[in-house]
């Protein structure tokens, strides 16, 4: 991956979308659906596209909606529905249109109360609140989040979580997908409508205070009185997204010592400084994207802690002044270090979760601790159950996304929650009186210093079907990079489900190919406990592996 020569640096005029076009393109773009870019297409984290290229349009969000009120309505999920959108400039509309389709559809709807800004775990939270214990019974709620999450400002996406307050599994998500696009063809005529006036005048639609809810419960999952007694100074970048009317809550409503870096909203996200490949993007675990927040710590800013969330808030990013910003599976494991030392309460049985292309630290510290390892394929829907029902006490996956159960061992999310990663952050420097960078040296002391990267490999459309469907048995390599292959995966330990590619280990490093679902490239994740030199010979033979396995 080439990097930009501009990249973290500030973006000009000439880096800017327009917003006025994006939006009239919402409304006026007429996507066909048999074109297979221009279809409803939900990846691990909802539909996304833009209405610029005919993917994110009026029509996708109607006929997505409509399929979700039919998947409800057919699985008995016949109470609110929760819906939140975050400041993508094709959030507003498209919260609009679902609304519409909604309220024609007489399901009672939930909407914020100030017409605001909403993340994705207060969505999650409102769920997993009104659920209760009411199992598979009536009254179930679910949710909609409109949100692209760290995409650029052209983007719009459209996220649906089920009962369980999670991301939406594949069954459920397949399903909405393939009638949304059925809808398409027929030209919508078999979607419910009615014009918004009437839709927020319906008797279905009510309000909730999703940032009052989510805000004055968090004392159930962190120790904020650590944080405030030890006066632990936070900044915290909401990077113009939904969570910046959380963080200033949080600082007023619980007396921290926590100032909110930049509270401006901007659709264009002009402030931002540019990632890694020249576009603007919210992605709080990139140094490029993250470089404005860095320099106003390193510039003598006071904070012992500063972190940043993407615009719906499920991931976190972490800056330190002694470090700057932290690698997210550093992170990881530091948090999981520090938690099952901490929650006193959490059942002695509940595992460590982990996607199989986060780092192997994490299997020694679990391992110290005492706790099972559970590693499951991408994507945090893995963790939905064992949150749930408490087998799972912390899930994570390396793009800077995780949650975990209450103090109490009970359910928190069911969805990433980068708020909350946040404030662990803070309460670990005040629990310990050390930063998390700080906690993570020590972590390579005991356990050693890993190297890990994620590169790029061409891949033709059908190269990438093959790999997504090998089986262990076309692996006819024996060693990897001067070690013996220890073990072959294409399913995933923890679960048994498919990886959708492969994972290869030995006893110092691994590595893991999956295919891009958006290019003609396939992603190699690895990772080596002897150094970069060794890294590097990993991700080479990686290459070769999978030449020779995809031609088996």
């Amino acid at each position: 991956m080439s990097q930009h020569s501009r990249a973290g640096q500030p973006a000009q005029p000439g880096d800017l979308v327009d917003i006025p076009r994006l939006v009239t393109a919402y409304f006026t773009g007429k996507p066909d659906a048999d074109v297979p870019e221009q279809q409803v297409a939900f990846g691990t984290s909802g539909h996304r596209g833009s209405s610029l290229d005919l993917a994110f349009n009026e029509a996708h969000i109607a006929a997505t909606t409509q399929a979700i009120c039919e998947h409800r309505a057919a699985h008995g999920v016949d109470g609110p529905l929760f819906i939140g959108r975050d400041t993508h400039a094709l959030s507003a509309p498209a919260w609009a249109t679902a609304l519409e389709v909604l309220a024609a559809n007489d399901v009672t709807v939930l909407v914020d109360d100030r017409d605001r800004y909403t993340p994705t775990p207060a969505v999650s939270h409102a769920i997993l609140r009104h659920n209760g214990s009411r199992g598979g019974g009536k009254g179930r709620a679910d949710g909609i989040v409109v949100t692209p999450s760290h995409n650029p400002p052209r983007d719009g996406g459209f996220k649906y979580n089920p009962p369980d307050g999670g991301p939406a599994g594949g069954d459920i998500t397949g399903e909405v997908q393939d009638r949304a696009n059925e809808l398409l063809r027929g030209g919508l005529r078999d979607v419910r409508r009615v014009p918004l006036s009437r839709a927020l005048a319906a008797d279905t639609t009510h309000t909730y205070d999703f940032l009052g809810t989510y805000v004055d419960d968090l004392p159930s999952v962190l120790d904020l009185d650590a944080i405030r007694g030890a006066g632990v100074r936070i900044g915290a970048d909401p990077l113009g997204g939904a969570s910046v009317d959380y963080w200033a809550a949080i600082a007023e409503r619980h007396r921290l010592d926590l100032t909110v870096v930049n509270p401006e909203v901007d659709p264009a996200w002009r402030f931002m400084t540019l990632d890694w490949d020249g576009k603007i993007r919210m992605d709080c675990s990139s140094p490029f994207a993250m470089a404005s927040l860095m320099a106003t710590v390193e510039g003598g800013a006071g904070y012992d802690v500063a972190t940043g969330n993407d615009a719906d808030a499920d991931r976190h990013g972490i800056v330190t002044p002694d470090a700057g910003l932290m690698n997210p599976n550093h992170f990881l494991a530091v948090a999981i270090e520090y938690l099952f030392s901490a929650r006193d309460r959490w059942p002695a049985g509940a595992a460590v979760g982990k996607t199989l292309v986060s780092s192997s630290m994490i299997d020694r510290v679990a391992a110290a601790a005492g706790r099972q390892l559970l590693e499951v394929p991408v994507g945090f829907k893995w963790f939905v159950p064992g949150l749930l029902d408490g087998s799972v006490a912390f899930g994570g996956e390396e793009s800077a996304g995780a949650s975990f159960l209450r103090r109490d061992g009970t359910t928190w999310t069911t969805d990433k929650d980068g708020l909350l990663l946040c404030l662990l952050a803070a309460e670990i420097q005040a629990m310990t009186g050390t930063s998390p960078s700080q906690r993570y040296t020590s972590l390579v002391g005991r356990f050693g210093d890993p190297a890990y990267a994620r590169i790029d490999a061409p891949a033709t459309r059908g190269e990438k079907a093959l790999l997504a469907k090998l089986s262990a048995e076309q692996v006819a390599a024996t060693e990897l990079a001067g070690e013996p292959i220890t073990s072959t995966l294409t399913t995933a330990p923890g679960n048994g489900a498919a990886l959708g590619g492969l994972k290869v280990s030995t006893k110092s490093g691994w590595f893991a190919a999956r295919p891009s679902g958006t290019e003609d490239v396939y992603k190699i994740y690895a990772e080596s406990f002897r150094g970069p030199e060794h890294l590097a010979q990993i991700q080479s033979e990686a290459r070769e592996l999978v030449s020779v396995a995809l031609k088996a």
